[in-house]
């Protein structure tokens, strides 16, 4: 069965300090588009409503606009601006760099369910 959505009247939005997410759902695909504020960072903005340490999420991602730094728990770091791809798996902390919002399109899924809700733990 065909199924097609416009993001442009997502499914769901959740905002958070600093920004906010967009969802679509689909069978078999959850596809979210983040924006983050200049000033976001996840262990600031997000973790108090996660409840957790560290983002616990997994990404597969797609940077539209702005910059931003990851940081794993391993010490592992790296950052990512417009046209770069890239997998992030759980265990890391994010920030916004520069004056420029950070769009991200990610596919991987628990983005679109999972990020910035309340824990269950």
């Amino acid at each position: 069965m065909l199924e097609i959505k416009t993001v442009d009247k997502p499914d769901e939005r959740r905002d958070f300090p600093r920004g906010h997410l967009e969802a679509v759902h689909l069978t078999g695909l959850d596809f979210a588009v983040a924006t983050f504020e200049p000033g976001w960072r996840w262990s600031e903005s997000v973790a108090p409503i996660a409840g957790t340490e560290s983002c616990e999420i997994h990404h597969n991602g797609y940077v539209v606009q702005g910059r931003m730094h990851i940081r794993m728990d391993d010490g592992g770091e790296g950052e990512v601006g417009p046209g770069d791809v890239f997998m992030c798996p759980p265990g890391h902390d994010a920030w916004v760099l520069g004056d420029e919002q950070c769009v991200v399109y990610d596919f991987a899924g628990a983005m679109a369910t999972e990020y910035a809700k309340a824990s269950d733990k």
